[in-house]
């Protein structure tokens, strides 16, 4: 059991999730306010998508991010920054027998593009979303190939920017301890990603059985999505790693009672001490996660 825990409150995504929740935050001003909200409700990381604020879509426009940085920034708290590094893979195949007109769900770059918004901001942690993954039930992929991570990795590694391994499968976890083993990444955190379709189930034998085959002495966090949340939160602490909890991955605070960011920051808070262990603070986290201060 993990007694001394990290919470990273998620605070947005890219999904479709906006018209689902009026809670969910949009524009910069609302995602860098759900930081602030995050913080002071005990969140010790926050990690940050951004969204086109008239259409509340995923965007990659580098200016947004520079905004909710600022504004996170000049907030009265300190809270760790972490910056999405995955989108831009995203393929939606054509339907039936035309699998090359790809749809309007497509936002397809290289790896290094996908870091222009880290390069120019330097947050103090970026993930890399380590493999390509059938994403949800129709015929969207995910799209992270073995040299796409390689030339992501090192360029993350190059910005000195702490790299978080998100694993979404265990064929993702052998492909992130390839990533090490050939000196691409320094002292990596790793996010297991659990219960999206169709990668890793949210359940105790699936998180165990990649706790099990992580790096010796890794910090590693867990998250289910959905009602899954809060039981993987759990799960995590017992199993030694730390928490991720937000609105990214699940909307509900309680059946039927929609949630904001704070909210489930503080239920994950609760569990936390109710199985007597202890969030910690930013500070402490920098400490633990071994991060270069900004």
């Amino acid at each position: 059991m993990n007694h001394d825990i990290i919470i990273t409150c998620a605070l947005t995504g890219a999904g479709d999730t906006a018209s689902k929740s009026h809670l969910v935050p949009v524009t910069p001003q609302q995602i860098a306010a759900a930081a602030v909200e995050a913080a002071k409700a005990g969140a010790t990381v926050v990690h940050c998508h951004v969204r086109d604020p008239h259409t509340g879509r995923f965007s990659r426009d580098v200016a947004l991010y520079r905004e909710v940085m600022e504004r996170i920034r000049e907030a009265d708290v300190d809270i760790i920054v972490n910056l999405t590094a995955g989108m831009g893979g995203d393929l939606e195949i054509g339907p039936g027998e035309s699998p090359m007109d790809f749809g309007s769900g497509t936002d397809l770059i290289g790896p290094l593009e996908r870091l222009a918004h880290v390069e120019a901001l330097l947050p103090d942690i970026c993930t890399l979303d380590c493999g390509t993954l059938n994403f949800g039930d129709g015929n969207s992929i995910y799209v992270s190939t073995p040299a796409q991570l390689r030339a992501g990795a090192k360029r993350i590694t190059e910005l000195g920017v702490k790299a978080e391994l998100e694993i979404f499968d265990t064929g993702h976890l052998w492909f992130a301890k390839q990533m090490i083993k050939e000196g691409l990444l320094d002292d990596p955190l790793f996010q297991l990603c659990l219960g999206i379709p169709w990668g890793a189930p949210a359940d105790t034998a699936t998180m165990k059985a990649m706790v099990d085959n992580l790096p010796a002495g890794a910090t590693w966090a867990g998250f289910g999505i959905g009602r899954m949340q809060m039981p993987m939160a759990a799960q995590a602490v017992l199993l030694g790693g730390n928490v991720r909890v937000g609105l990214e991955d699940n909307l509900y605070l309680d059946r039927g009672v929609l949630a904001s960011n704070g909210q489930l920051v503080e239920r994950a808070v609760e569990i936390v001490s109710r199985l007597g262990a202890r969030v910690l603070s930013p500070a402490e986290g920098r400490e633990k996660m071994r991060l270069k201060r900004r």
